[in-house]
């Protein structure tokens, strides 16, 4: 019995090829004729090469001027450092919190909540993490202090570095919702 349907069934599948093949012997008439209608048309000319422009080599001739990439006046600097020596300096010998790996970009603001006295907002890193943070806490890669905690915002202190051996005090803030 099972042969018999083997047999039935490659017979069938032979008749329905040799009809599929059938229809396949039409005339190629028209695409040759197209072909040679292509191939007779005249050709787009090509449009010239463009010039090429020749290189004018330029000569730094700072040689004789001062050196950019070192300080001009030494004198100038150690007077900066001097006067910033008295200025607002980041703790370098406290620990650093957990916040501070992060930038304040990748940081957003999820919530805020109070108890008693103790208002908190809620941080969250870009792995995810949710963190409880109070006035005084650090965050950022700048030594950002949370200074003020509000119900949409939450603003810092950060020292960032002048450049001639000071610190500036800048103030940032992340916003509910934000980064």
């Amino acid at each position: 019995m099972k042969t018999k349907a083997k047999i039935a069934r490659s017979a069938v599948l032979m008749i329905v090829a040799v009809v599929v093949l059938a229809g396949c012997n039409e005339s190629l008439d028209d695409l040759n004729r197209y072909v040679e209608s292509v191939k007779n048309r005249p050709a787009d000319p090509i449009p010239p090469i463009p010039s090429v422009k020749t290189y004018t080599p330029y000569e730094y001739e700072g040689l004789t001027g001062r050196d950019p990439f070192r300080l001009s006046i030494t004198d100038d600097m150690n007077t900066a450092q001097a006067k910033n020596a008295g200025g607002p300096q980041p703790d370098f010998d406290r620990a650093r919190e957990y916040l501070e790996r992060h930038e304040l970009d990748t940081l957003s603001m999820v919530g805020t909540f109070k108890k008693e006295d103790f208002f908190w907002t809620l941080i969250r890193d870009r792995e995810g993490e949710v963190h409880r943070v109070e006035v005084g806490n650090y965050m950022g890669k700048n030594h950002g202090r949370v200074s003020s905690i509000s119900d949409t915002d939450v603003s810092l202190s950060e020292l960032v570095s002048d450049g001639a051996g000071g610190w500036l005090v800048r103030e940032a803030s992340i916003a509910l919702g934000g980064g």
